[in-house]
């Protein structure tokens, strides 16, 4: 009796233990996709003080990983971390890596980090190939929305397997978040850092609520998306010879030229 008192004390604890978004992937093989992201940023969407030159509206590089639920790149309501910081204000992203790799090291969250080109305008597309595995079928990435303050568009935690297969295809559209770390208003603000540092925020047409902000457009319910996201599951007969998984672009303004 005092067994099964004990096994039932168990079995409750356990049963309110949170689960992980990636606890019932249990696909046997690894899986490769193609990401393709697709900036919308036009003048014709986005009317107000829309970027011409100095710079013009442009993305920067994106910067993503597939990992565990232990591991978080950047979350709504939180706090981001230094290197979201850096790659959300300059488009640096040095320290970003470091802060993945170290998350890679310490808890083996992380399986692979992957990188595509920056797009020169507002509008257009850029790709790449990403990795997940069974235990890291989730993926998260930044893009920075070039000019800005600390603005940029991105995936927390999508996880791209469904039971014990992985979805063959994914579309997502993108709208803007506000790192919570500079308090520049319009997209050409000078630097302004916010003291105390604020949390990770979507921005939309009514906040924040002030009318010099570039997004504030009070006449709509919703922003249209700025950009969108498609992944694209590699079939193997499709794989043949793959880049290398690692994709760094060799010149880029935005990112490091280098990984570990």
């Amino acid at each position: 009796k005092v067994i099964w008192t004990v096994l039932v004390t168990i079995l409750g604890y356990a049963s309110s233990l949170p689960v992980g978004d990636d606890s019932l992937c249990t696909a046997e093989e690894l899986a490769k996709y193609k990401i393709i992201f697709t900036g919308k940023w036009s003048q014709i969407a986005f009317p107000k003080q829309y970027p011409l030159y100095r710079p013009p509206a442009q993305w920067s590089s994106l910067l993503g990983v597939t990992h565990s639920s232990d591991y978080s790149m950047w979350k709504k309501n939180e706090y981001a971390s230094n290197g979201v910081r850096d790659f959300a204000e300059k488009g640096e992203a040095w320290l970003l890596m470091k802060e993945i790799e170290e998350a890679g090291e310490k808890i083996q969250s992380v399986h692979g980090i992957f990188s595509a080109p920056a797009i020169s305008s507002g509008t257009g597309q850029t790709s790449t190939e990403l990795e997940a595995h069974p235990r890291h079928p989730l993926v998260s990435f930044v893009v920075r929305i070039v000019p800005s303050p600390d603005w940029f568009v991105g995936i927390d935690s999508l996880n791209l397997c469904e039971g014990d297969h992985w979805m063959d295809e994914i579309s997502v559209d993108l709208f803007p978040y506000d790192a919570g770390t500079d308090s520049g208003f319009t997209f050409s603000s000078p630097n302004f850092a916010t003291i105390p540092q604020d949390t990770v925020t979507e921005i939309t047409c009514s906040s924040p609520s002030h009318p010099a902000n570039s997004f504030y457009y009070p006449k709509l319910k919703i922003l249209p998306p700025i950009a969108q996201v498609t992944m694209v599951k590699i079939k193997k007969s499709q794989l043949g010879l793959s880049a290398p998984f690692i994709n760094l672009p060799a010149k880029s303004n935005e990112i490091i030229d280098s990984v570990s």
